[in-house]
């Protein structure tokens, strides 16, 4: 009778190729704030929350993470709610700021733009439909009060409709055939977990739960190191399809989840054609995507760093930013990797001459000294940022005294 947590523990690097190395290091930079830190980690959380324990067939760690990695669900359709708790503190007006620097890449100042729209996601409680009829047609809609916000991808075409401002952005495809909206499903994050997982990674079968009325069994994700902000992750996954139905990840400081992602409700037909078509509504204002902002296909650049930078930070600094991004690497291994790089500038401004970046250090960040000597650490209940006086960065799923320790041995 479940639950009944598997007797093998095993690790991704035995059910998948060594990560080591190759964890993509982008994902840890970030602007030199903590919004920024915030939504670069939206594709790393959720929690799982059980109605019921199925009696279901035992099964091993690696065979899960098989049926997982077999899952070809090509259409479905759903609701997912999704709750984020970063423990970001109260910005106030700052906020919006901050979050007007980082709106839209390509400049078009859209409300419609998907860059500016998926910070949102960063804090509180979301409820989203979903539906995917293959690789070239999915939708995703954040239902809000009153409003409606919709990414649909079919074909070429990429559309966001922001109903509340009547606004629209238009892009095309990169390529046929990849998946073009957000990552925001159990899936997304499930595979984004597997990913960063390695021979550092204690990976288990932890019982059965129902999900969205399926059955599911649960799969129970640790890092074996001590360290690291993240706690354990786990992921529900459908018992007949494969397919991750909810995901969770807690912090090694306990308490709530960061962050919950779940269907409440999924459906495995094809969803209908309609579903898949949109035509900007009369009146509404339409933003075309620029060639400039294809440089986010590619990853995290030193392009993007600068997009993303608040709208007070003195141009110097931008390009500054950006430079440091070229000579990145990564410290340590496993969830208690480091991504650090050099800035090129003077740390981070503070009082009057900071402007709004100034305000923000004084209000959220901590002063560190060590033998690096001094710098501000920002802090999630996920992610912390170390920034030296001289310049130097260092980010990662690690406490605070990883981070002073890392610099340290910089020196």
């Amino acid at each position: 009778m479940a639950p009944y947590a598997s007797d093998d523990s095993t690790t991704a690097g035995e059910v998948d190729e060594p990560r080591s190395g190759r964890r993509k290091a982008a994902r840890y930079v970030v602007p030199v704030t903590v919004m920024g830190v915030a939504a670069a980690t939206i594709g790393l959380v959720p929690a799982l929350a059980d109605s019921g324990d199925p009696d279901l067939p035992k099964i091993t760690a690696q065979q899960l993470i098989e049926k997982i990695a077999k899952s070809d669900v090509q259409q479905l359709s759903g609701t997912v709610k999704i709750s984020t708790d970063l423990g970001l503190p109260d910005l106030g007006g700052l906020e919006s700021s901050l979050m007007s620097g980082a709106a839209s890449p390509d400049g078009g100042g859209s409300s419609a733009d998907p860059t500016a729209k998926l910070t949102e996601l960063a804090s509180g409680t979301h409820t989203l439909r979903v539906a995917a009829d293959g690789p070239d047609k999915q939708k995703l809609s954040l239902l809000e009060n009153a409003a409606e916000y919709s990414i649909v991808h079919n074909g070429k075409d990429v559309w966001a409709y922001d109903s509340k401002s009547n606004e629209v952005h238009h892009g095309t495809a990169s390529e046929s055939g990849k998946d073009q909206r957000p990552p925001a499903t159990p899936k997304d994050f499930a595979e984004e977990a597997l990913k960063a997982a390695d021979d550092t990674t204690s990976v288990t079968v932890d019982g059965t739960a129902q999900v969205a009325g399926r059955d599911a069994y649960k799969l129970l994700i640790k890092p074996k190191q001590s360290g690291s902000t993240v706690g354990a992750i786990t992921v529900a996954v459908d018992a007949k399809t494969g397919t991750p139905l909810k995901f969770t990840l807690t912090p090694a400081s306990g308490g709530s989840a960061v962050v919950d992602a779940g269907f409440t409700q999924v459906d495995f037909a094809e969803p209908a054609a309609s579903t898949f078509d949109f035509t900007p509504p009369k009146g509404a204002k339409v933003t075309e995507e620029k060639e400039s902002g294809k440089a986010s296909e590619k990853g995290f650049d030193k392009g993007e760093a600068r997009r993303h930078a608040p709208k007070s930070l003195p141009k110097a600094e931008e390009e500054d930013l950006g430079k440091g991004l070229d000579g990145m690497k990564t410290i340590g291994e496993g969830w208690n990797s480091i991504a650090t790089f050099d800035t090129g500038g003077e740390g981070v401004p503070s009082g009057e001459a900071g402007g709004d970046l100034g305000g923000f250090v004084n209000s959220l960040g901590d002063k560190v000294t060590g033998k690096f000597g001094s710098g501000t650490v920002f802090s999630t209940r996920l992610v912390n940022a170390l920034i030296t006086d001289d310049g130097k960065v260092y980010v990662g799923l690690v406490t605070k005294d990883a981070l002073v320790k890392a610099a340290d041995a910089g020196k």
